[in-house]
């Protein structure tokens, strides 16, 4: 029907079948079969011809017909463009996981850009440490999760996005700050930690254990803010990630050990496997990879 009426706003606007044909790119019977298959549908006389004079009348019923034709035309058009608009639209709700770094130390900033170009999106954020999190991606608790340290590649789908400095916090002036020391005097440091399952306690093994430095005081702590805030307040030193140390450093309540190598690890967003992410995810991962590159 939508040829057809589109056909017949055609005849009417050239007053002639044979241009009509021509504009619309249809052979004359063509553009004759679909006047027929309106005046049928409507039954009533839409066009009438003259042959002698080899010109055409419109009908009153033709002439209401071409004007709701026009606004028929323009509805669909604007509908269109409106829906394009609509998928265009990213709303609904996307549930984050994030470790504790990422999500206290990486995450708000990034959201509050991702936020202003996704108003209509509604987000949830979860921070827990990384086997947590893992957990509710396994789960299908959330959507997506970013994570730092190691996880089971079988379960989920695993991609890096960001490279993490870690370093040797102590507190302020601490005397081992601006000289060589010995993995003795390491280990005879208080050590402070997060707990078994976070992506950071999980490094500080692994920086201890490539040492060789066999700690003999660990403090636990549950989340980065009260490791750092331990460090500050000379209860111990610690191995964590720079975006956690960066304002104490700069307001000279910690300092940074000078190490024999830089020690990094990555940041990286999982995903379910074998599900197909929801088009909220997508934006949210393609934003996240530019927010890296700038």
């Amino acid at each position: 029907m939508l040829e057809e009426i589109k056909t017949f706003i055609a005849v009417v606007e050239y007053k002639n079948f044979t241009k009509a044909a021509e504009a619309i790119n249809l052979s004359q019977p063509s553009v004759s079969l679909h006047i027929r298959h309106l005046e049928e549908y409507f039954n009533t006389i839409l066009i009438q011809r003259s042959v002698k004079q080899k010109k055409i009348y419109i009908t009153q019923a033709g002439n209401l017909l071409y004007e709701r034709s026009k606004q028929m035309i323009k509805l669909l058009e604007d509908t269109k463009d409106e829906l394009a608009d609509y998928e265009n639209t990213v709303q609904g709700r996307l549930h984050i996981g994030a470790s504790f770094t990422i999500g206290e130390y990486f995450l708000p900033a990034f959201l509050g850009e991702f936020a202003k170009k996704y108003p209509n999106l509604e987000l949830e954020v979860t921070i827990e440490n990384t086997y947590n999190i893992c957990e509710k991606v396994k789960n299908f608790q959330v959507d997506l999760a970013l994570i730092e340290g190691t996880v089971p590649s079988s379960n989920f789908v695993i991609n890096h996005f960001y490279k993490d400095k870690m370093v040797l916090a102590v507190p302020y002036n601490h005397y081992l700050v601006n000289r060589e020391f010995s993995i003795e005097e390491l280990e005879n440091q208080t050590w402070i930690s997060r707990e078994e399952g976070s992506g950071t306690r999980e490094y500080l093994n692994l920086f201890l254990s490539s040492n060789n430095i066999n700690a003999k005081n660990i403090i636990v702590f549950g989340s980065n803010y009260s490791v750092k805030e331990a460090v500050k307040n000379n209860l111990g030193i610690t191995f964590i990630s720079s975006l956690v140390t960066k304002n104490s450093l700069r307001n000279k309540e910690i300092s940074i050990l000078k190490t024999s190598q830089e020690y990094t690890r990555n940041f990286s967003y999982i995903l379910q496997k074998g599900i197909i992410p929801s088009k909220s995810t997508l934006v949210f991962i393609d934003m996240l990879k530019n927010y890296i590159k700038q």
